[in-house]
C-alpha cells in the first residue's frame, strides 16, 4: 500500500511552520478539555455526586496538563530511551526537534499535575485520574495519526496487504503501520470501552476503577503492538530477544491498573443510585 502524499507541515507562516504533530497535542488537549467538561459537569457520573473539581475549572487544569505532558514526555525519553546520549550533549535536553517524546513519560507528568491540581481544589485525585483515562484516549488517537503522517514509529516488515512503504524507511519495504494499530487501539477501542465504564456501568462511583481499566487497556494494547513495530534504533531489542523498552514501561501500568481495579472494586462505596 502506497504512503499517502500528507505534508508533516500543516500550513506555515512566513518562517514559523505548525506540524501535524504538534496539532495532534493541541487538539488532543482541547477536545478532551470539552469532553472532560461534560462528564464534570454531569454530577450523576460520580462518586456521591462530587466530580473531582468544578466543571469551569477544567480550562485551567487543561493548560497545566498540556504543560506536563510535554515536560514529562521529554524528561521520560532523555531518561528512559537515549540517557548516555544527553549526558554527553546536556544542551539537546531541551530540543524537541528531534521528535523524542515518551509516552510513558508524558503521562506520569500528567498524574503528577492532575493529583495536585486536585488537592489544590479539595478533590478526590483518584476521581480525577478517572478523569484522565476517560478523556487522553482522544489525545493519544490523534498522535498516534500524526505519528503516521509523519513516517515515524513504524513496524517491522510485513507480507500483509496493508503493509505500508514508508518514506523515511531506508530499506523501502512494507511494514506494519503500527502507528495506526496504536491510534485503533489505545485510542478509538479504549476510548469506547471507557465510554461503557463511565456512562453504563457508572464507574466513576468507584474512584480509582476507571484510571485502572485504561491502565490495563493501555498497558496491554501496547505490548502487543511492540511486538510489530520496531524498537528505537539506539536501543534494539532488551536482552537480545524480543523486548523492548516499550514493553517493559507498559508493564507497570498493568499491574498499576490491576491494583486500582482491586481497591475501587473492593473498597465500600455510597454510589448514588442510577
Amino acid at each position: 500500500m502506497p504512503f499517502p502524499n500528507i505534508d508533516p507541515i500543516a500550513f506555515a507562516i512566513g518562517p514559523f511552520a505548525v506540524r501535524w504533530y504538534a496539532l495532534g497535542y493541541l487538539f488532543g488537549t482541547g477536545l478532551g478539555a470539552c469532553y472532560g467538561y461534560l462528564m464534570l459537569a454531569n454530577t450523576r457520573l460520580w462518586h456521591k455526586g462530587e466530580p473531582p473539581f468544578k466543571a469551569a475549572d477544567i480550562w485551567d487544569f487543561a493548560f497545566w496538563t498540556m504543560l506536563s505532558i510535554v515536560v514529562g514526555g521529554r524528561v521520560g525519553y532523555v531518561l528512559f530511551y537515549n540517557l548516555p546520549f544527553y549526558l554527553e550533549n546536556p544542551t539537546q535536553m531541551l530540543n524537541t526537534l528531534d521528535g523524542g517524546m515518551s509516552y510513558h513519560g508524558g503521562m506520569l507528568g500528567l498524574m503528577l499535575a492532575a493529583i495536585l491540581f486536585t488537592r489544590s481544589k479539595h478533590g478526590n485525585w483518584l476521581s480525577a485520574l478517572d478523569l484522565i483515562a476517560s478523556v487522553s484516549t482522544i489525545g493519544i488517537f490523534l498522535v498516534r495519526i500524526a505519528n503516521f503522517i509523519n513516517a515515524e514509529l513504524y513496524g517491522a516488515p510485513t507480507a500483509l496487504p496493508w503493509g505500508v512503504i514508508f518514506p523515511t524507511d531506508p530499506e523501502q519495504v512494507p511494514r506494519h503501520p503500527s502507528q495506526l494499530y496504536e491510534a485503533a487501539l489505545e485510542g478509538l477501542l479504549l476510548f469506547l470501552v471507557i465510554r461503557v465504564f463511565t456512562h453504563v456501568f457508572y464507574s466513576l462511583r468507584r474512584p480509582g476503577l476507571v484510571a485502572g481499566v485504561f491502565g490495563i487497556g493501555y498497558g496491554l494494547s501496547r505490548i502487543a503492538v511492540e511486538f510489530v513495530r520496531l524498537p528505537d534504533a539506539q536501543i534494539g531489542y532488551l536482552f537480545g530477544g524480543w523486548l523492548t523498552m516499550g514493553m517493559v514501561l507498559s508493564l507497570p501500568l498493568v499491574l498499576g491498573g490491576i491494583g486500582l481495579v482491586a481497591f475501587a472494586t473492593t473498597r465500600k462505596q455510597n454510589a448514588l443510585r442510577a
